[in-house]
């Protein structure tokens, strides 16, 4: 069978957050034997494209139609197509779209995870998002702006709970988070970090309050590309409970309790 006609699938691929170091081994490869690739040049760093072979289309200034006509009929030319994401395409990827056009012309596709934002974002702050006795939810969120957020996934409801939060695509709308943050019941005091442009050169990290971090992100002029976490698992202090995982006292499948 010739490369012509064997029909790979379409590849949607996570990019990870920036860092071009921070892809899949997998992804990685894929780039490489890719005769197609389209990426969102807006996010994706061009170093990932380096040392590629295939026609590459940046689709920063394209409508979903335009897309998908790159790669269908990049595809039906039997070439090998990457749909290169930013981050993991599963979370505000917009991939479903994608993968309905696919389906209705019957063509085949595959997802490769990529590292997202959010955890890149927990590793630049050195923390875990979920501490024993602290917290043991994450939830992952935007303010509603010119994409509608169902009513019952508003900030000052999600707020309630006092979890873990890492809310994206919102920090241009500081004053108003953290309007609705403290009206869903977190305290004033309670830790927040905004991680503009994580794990890229000109990443920038501001530590603060709920009370201080509005005045803090207008002052540094950050106004998108950058993560709001919030939650008491940023104070800079020691945990109030170890895990379980390691406790010399707690018994699991491959390791006694000690006595």
């Amino acid at each position: 069978m010739s490369r012509a006609t064997e029909h790979f699938p379409v590849y949607f691929i996570g990019a990870g957050p920036g860092d071009p170091e921070l892809i899949t081994v997998k992804g990685q490869r894929l780039l490489r034997e890719a005769d197609c690739i389209v990426y969102t040049g807006s996010l994706v760093p061009e170093a990932l494209l380096e040392g590629t072979t295939a026609s590459v289309h940046n689709s920063a200034g394209l409508n979903l139609d335009e897309v998908m006509a790159l790669v269908i009929n990049a595809w039906k030319q039997g070439k090998k197509v990457v749909r290169l994401h930013t981050g993991d395409p599963s979370i505000y990827g917009a991939i479903n779209e994608q993968i309905a056009r696919l389906a209705d012309a019957k063509i085949p596709f595959q997802v490769v995870p990529g590292v997202s934002s959010t955890v890149a974002t927990a590793a630049a702050l050195a923390t875990e998002l979920t501490l024993p006795e602290v917290s043991q939810t994450v939830i992952i969120t935007r303010r509603a702006g010119r994409t509608p957020v169902p009513e019952k996934e508003s900030l000052p409801a999600l707020a309630s709970h006092q979890a873990t939060m890492l809310i994206l695509l919102s920090v241009g709308m500081i004053d108003q988070v953290v309007a609705e943050l403290l009206s869903g019941g977190y305290p004033q005091e309670t830790p927040v970090a905004v991680v503009e442009k994580v794990s890229w050169p000109e990443e920038r990290i501001i530590r603060g309050t709920l009370d201080t971090i509005a005045s803090q992100v207008k002052e540094a002029g950050i106004t998108k590309t950058a993560i709001i976490a919030v939650g008491k698992v940023l104070a800079n202090s020691p945990p109030p409970a170890l895990s379980k995982l390691y406790d010399q006292h707690f018994g699991h499948g491959f390791r006694e309790a000690a006595k």
